[in-house]
């Protein structure tokens, strides 16, 4: 048993039929579709047409004057920087002069005070030199006092043996 289905003049049967409901579910879905973009197209046509330029141009007003605080700030900053940093240079140029000042006086210092040392060691050694050969020279001459002594003792026993 074979359905048949007469539509506008047309006999349809089984597959055909299915076929048939296929293509015209097709057909409705596309129509559903296609009245949805619509709509949503319409719905966003309206929200464009309500958009407040006005509003829009005041922020984007507002966000310049923001942008142009900010250069501004940035700019005195940077200023403070370089000021800074000129500053800080001149402090380690002037640090430098004194460092080098303070080192050219311990140089002469040292030099003063190396000169002084040869000076007292030389000293010190002419006092000795003088002192050890002044004691040499007593000492030498102490010998020859006592050993003139010691001969006159000796030739006054030799000459004459029973004095003493």
């Amino acid at each position: 048993m074979s359905t048949e289905v007469e539509f506008g003049g047309v006999k349809f049967t089984g597959g055909k039929m299915f076929a048939l409901i296929t293509a015209l579910s097709t057909l409705g879905g596309a129509a559903w579709g296609g009245f949805e973009v619509y709509k949503d197209y319409m719905d966003m046509k309206e929200i464009i047409a309500n958009i407040d330029t006005t509003e829009i141009a005041n922020r984007q007003k507002q966000i310049e004057i923001k942008l142009e605080e900010a250069i501004s700030y940035t700019r005195d900053i940077k200023s403070g920087l370089r000021d800074d940093i000129l500053g800080i240079e001149k402090q380690a140029d002037r640090v430098e002069d004194m460092v080098r000042a303070t080192e050219e006086k311990v140089r002469d210092q040292i030099q003063i005070a190396e000169g002084r040392f040869e000076n007292k060691r030389d000293q010190l050694q002419n006092d000795y030199d003088q002192k050890a050969g002044a004691l040499r020279d007593t000492t030498v001459r102490k010998i020859k006092e006592v050993e003139d002594r010691l001969n006159k003792r000796f030739q006054r026993a030799l000459d004459n043996p029973l004095a003493n």
